[in-house]
């Protein structure tokens, strides 16, 4: 007998509360994910939904009558979960667990999983294994059935300096100015961290939505939403300060405004960042996704780096940066990845290396994009619903059958003065368009225009 579990994707686990996840269910993912990998140490983390702590005591409860050991480290972000696990390796640490639904709404919830090392763990890692067990009825009556001769015992580890202290090394103190910055947590898991970080660094932090609340008073902590963002750039040119900064809820993504409250697509960041880790390691790899490329690769190759393009999503681009030795990694989504920080992505080291880069040369964020912006302008992502994307994009290719194509992640052609990727959403019929030109606003629009009508046409 098995039972349907849909809460699971191709990257983690994700569903509504109750009705496609609940305490019983985490508990028998919970423990396929240590049987698995043979866990008996595990970290496990939560955010701020109010049906986290109730997940989390069934994962608990589950996981030690097994005779697992469980690292409780409480309320954090997916990234603090990360660096326990990493950073615990050397101690026994086998995997993590971190119980969060990220910026979805609030009666959903979900569990991202790593294993040793904080590895990934994907469809291609383990994850369809993993569901597989879990609704598997048979196997969970055994598991009850048969506890642990001595049983685990789960430790509160709350204290967060040794992450604070690892977050701070990565950054040269010495060059930081004082600023203003505006830091919209969204009710989510940032703000106690900000707190931490505050008395050792030389700025004046404007709070919004700055206590961890999971009845989301200010609604669904997502900042790439477009009517989420007017916040953090009203509250930027209220107060006059040099930088914006939000987060989703688990603060695994970092979104960035300038000084005028301007937005700052997460693309031009990727090169930015690109260009800081390359000073502290010259000639080194940088990573980026195949989505927006152009303003990247010509950053990195002229700062002497070396661009490598690699598919989208956290799991392979985790995997690619373990190959080549990659000391960064960044997608336009606003996910950035570094390799001392277990190759994991941090939403806090972005704008500490950005405020850095601002304090060494001079200028201000605005300064440092608006040639990117205007050299390489681009679409953002349009997402269009299809009945079926796999005809749509054969359709696009072949009408666009004399560009220099690309299939690292879904087609990719490239012409010399613009530029488009389409490629499937992993969890519904959607297709994902993202165009860029070489300086040329009107083909911009277009471009886009022609490649929607013909997506949409389908």
């Amino acid at each position: 007998m098995t039972v349907p579990l849909t809460c699971f994707t191709a990257y983690d686990i994700r569903g509504r509360v109750p009705d496609e996840l609940d305490e019983t269910i985490a508990a028998r993912i919970g423990c396929a994910f240590a049987e698995q990998f043979s866990a008996v140490r595990i970290v496990i983390g939560q955010d701020m939904r109010l049906s986290s702590p109730s997940i989390v005591r069934s994962l608990t409860g589950a996981l030690t009558a097994r005779g697992v050991e469980v690292e409780d480290i409480g309320l954090c972000g997916t990234e603090e979960m990360y660096f326990a696990v990493f950073n615990g390796e050397q101690h026994g640490v086998d995997g993590g667990i971190m119980v969060t639904a990220s910026h979805n709404p609030a009666d959903y919830n979900g569990m991202k999983l790593v294993q040793k090392g904080a590895r990934p763990v994907s469809g291609d890692s383990g994850l369809q294994e993993i569901a597989a067990r879990a609704a598997d009825d048979n196997w969970w009556h055994r598991q009850e059935r048969n506890p642990a001769v001595v049983p685990g015992t789960r430790i509160k580890v709350h204290d967060k300096s040794a992450y604070i202290r690892h977050l701070l090394a990565q950054v040269n103190l010495d060059l930081l100015q004082p600023m203003t910055l505006v830091v919209n947590s969204g009710n989510g898991c940032a703000g106690p961290v900000i707190d931490l970080l505050e008395q050792h660094l030389p700025f004046t932090f404007i709070r919004l939505n700055h206590e961890p609340d999971g009845t989301f008073p200010n609604g669904v902590p997502n900042p790439l939403l477009p009517e989420k963002r007017e916040a953090t750039a009203a509250a930027v040119r209220e107060h006059g300060a040099d930088l914006g900064i939000a987060w989703d809820g688990d603060f695994d993504r970092c979104f960035l405004y300038d000084e005028t409250g301007r937005f700052i697509e997460g693309y031009y960041i990727v090169g930015l960042l690109g260009v800081a880790m390359l000073q502290q390691h010259p000639g080194a790899t940088i990573l980026h996704d195949p989505r927006l490329i152009w303003n990247t690769q010509e950053m990195i190759t002229a700062a002497g780096g070396k661009p490598v393009m690699t598919r989208t999503g956290h799991a392979f681009i985790k995997e690619k940066m373990r190959a080549v030795d990659a000391v960064y990694g960044g997608e336009m989504s606003a996910h950035h990845y570094f390799r001392d920080f277990g190759y994991c992505d941090s939403g806090m080291l972005p704008w500490l290396l950005v405020c850095q880069l601002m304090a060494k040369r001079g200028k201000r964020l605005s300064e440092m994009v608006n040639a990117c912006m205007t050299a390489y302008p681009v679409s953002g992502e349009i997402n269009s619903k299809v009945k079926d994307p796999d005809a749509v994009i054969r359709a696009v290719e072949q009408r666009y059958s004399d560009g220099e194509k690309d299939y690292t992640d879904g087609l990719s052609v490239s012409y010399p003065s613009y530029r488009f990727n389409l490629r499937s959403s992993n969890t519904e019929p959607v297709l994902r368009l993202n165009v860029e030109t070489r300086a040329d606003e009107q083909l911009l629009h277009e471009k886009t225009e022609e490649l929607l009508a013909l997506i949409r046409a389908e």
